[in-house]
């Protein structure tokens, strides 16, 4: 996969705007970088994570009523921690500071619960292309994805808007390119190619439980015209 970007974005869903601004901001320490408006009365607060996006995103009105995704958790490296700190969000969304290099966790590490860890390693290995960092360990640039636990997901492909850690994003340098080879490496789609005004050219591919996983060729990253 050519990265456009060395490091994986985390996006979550929220009705509790102000409450989960102060949480990453101030308990979490998070640099705020801006707000994006998504349309259907959702604005995305973006912040920085060691090279990675916190994508808060604020919705309005009432989220759609789809089941948990497969994300449990977030771990965010920082340096001169001495033991891990475990914290919650105000939606009960579990997020760790780590000591910088703990368990190869450099930039952050993305927690999932599987259905079925060997279907998860041949899609995050042949289908995604990401480097394998261990047993149920699978590193993208300096970001890992993390079998945490194995367990019931229920699937809800297509429906990557709902209540907290919903997807992850990776910056490519070609949208179309990298949808398209997925596929044909037996990902699934989660929603086509579009282009979002002079900013970003994103799709959706779905892991083996549904998970959505943004393919992003965003302007800023990758210059020139979407």
């Amino acid at each position: 996969m050519n990265l456009a970007k060395q490091h994986l974005d985390v996006g979550l869903f929220s009705n509790k705007r102000d409450e989960q601004l102060a949480f990453w901001q101030q308990t979490v320490g998070l640099p705020y970088d801006h707000m994006g408006k998504l349309g259907g009365g959702m604005q995305q607060h973006r912040h920085h994570m060691n090279g990675s996006i916190l994508k808060m995103n604020h919705a309005r009105g009432p989220l759609p009523d789809a089941p948990p995704s497969g994300i449990i958790g977030l771990e965010i490296a920082r340096e001169g921690l001495a033991v891990p700190q475990p914290l919650a969000d105000p939606d009960g969304n579990k997020v760790t500071l780590v000591p910088q290099g703990l368990h190869g966790v450099d930039g952050v590490a993305i927690l999932l619960r599987v259905n079925d860890p060997a279907a998860h390693d041949r899609f995050w290995t042949h289908a995604m292309q990401f480097e394998r960092a261990g047993e149920g360990r699978y590193r993208c640039g300096d970001s890992l994805v993390v079998v945490a636990e194995q367990g019931k997901v229920e699937s809800a492909v297509g429906q990557w808007r709902g209540p907290g850690y919903r997807y992850m994003t990776v910056q490519v340098w070609d949208c179309l390119a990298e949808y398209a080879g997925i596929l044909e490496r037996g990902g699934a789609s989660g929603g086509e190619p579009r282009v979002l005004g002079e900013t970003v050219r994103y799709a959706f591919v779905c892991d083996p439980d549904g998970n959505h996983i943004e393919i992003s060729q965003r302007a800023s990253l990758t210059g020139g015209t979407l």
